[in-house]
């Protein structure tokens, strides 16, 4: 098993096109190399948005709103045909399709560019608290830097559909912070839906039920490191009809909403006798 760390940041380091016409660009991806037979769809989160910058270098990525429509296999690269559909002096906009040979389309994705422009802010956010102590270290699967959290997703204590997490990568390019940002967010919603049923939590994936993300957004509101702390606080709402709901906030430790992000999965628990 490589470094996950080192092995993520390979990922996200995007060759240049393969092939290019007009405005239509084509790009490879490899896949983690994890213990695992399908995709994460948060490695496809994070080379959507390297794709999408490597399109219109000259702003930053705004949302980034993708569609999942079937799983993707590990064993096989991703290949990615990229079309710039507008870019003006202001915004731009990339229409993203990801496939794999044996299986079709495995993911869409439109993704919306800006220039920073400078103008009046305001936010309105619950208060973040002081970061978490080391005692509250708690390991994420396939997050391979730190994270803290008072409540433990693989424990099937019933609790309210919420979920707070700290995080903080070693040393990295601010440049990547958007795609490694998307990368968490894809992890724990399903998770935190799960709390308020009684003897679930994530680790029943395959188990006690199926689940699969079907769509995934992330809006991004300000430039931000993930080199210093930053706090998930999320929500699932809504948990009907074999589908999640779920949504959650990016702040820093001063508390600066610098993103956010919602998703619906699949949910599909095994019928019992």
């Amino acid at each position: 098993m490589p470094d996950l760390w080192i092995d993520l940041l390979r990922c996200l380091d995007i060759p240049g096109p393969s092939t290019q016409n007009g405005e239509t660009a084509e790009y490879e991806g490899r896949n983690q190399q994890l213990e695992y037979y399908r995709v994460f769809g948060g490695q496809l989160l994070g080379q959507l948005l390297q794709i999408a910058s490597l399109t219109c270098p000259d702003k930053a990525v705004k949302s980034l709103h993708t569609v999942f429509t079937r799983e993707g296999r590990a064993a096989e690269p991703v290949r990615y045909q990229a079309v710039r559909a507008h870019e003006g002096k202001s915004f731009g906009a990339v229409t993203i399709t990801a496939t794999q040979p044996s299986r079709g389309v495995i993911a869409t994705a439109s993704i919306s560019m800006h220039v920073l422009e400078d103008g009046p802010e305001h936010q309105e956010v619950e208060e973040v608290g002081p970061v978490l102590g080391p005692e509250y270290e708690i390991p994420l699967d396939l997050i391979p830097w730190e994270t803290r959290a008072a409540v433990d997703l693989n424990d099937p204590t019933v609790g309210p559909p919420q979920f707070e997490v700290w995080m903080r990568t070693p040393n990295v390019d601010a440049a990547l912070a958007p795609a490694l940002a998307a990368y968490a967010t894809d992890l724990t919603l399903i998770g935190t839906a799960l709390r308020p049923i009684e003897g679930a939590d994530q680790r029943g994936n395959g188990t006690t039920f199926a689940s699969a993300v079907t769509s995934h957004t992330v809006w991004f509101h300000r430039p931000f490191r993930t080199d210093d702390w930053l706090l998930l606080r999320q929500h699932s709402p809504l948990l009907a009809h074999g589908r999640s709901f779920g949504r959650g906030d990016v702040l820093t430790r001063d508390g600066v909403l610098v993103a956010s992000y919602g998703q619906e999965a699949l949910v599909r628990f095994a019928k019992r006798d």
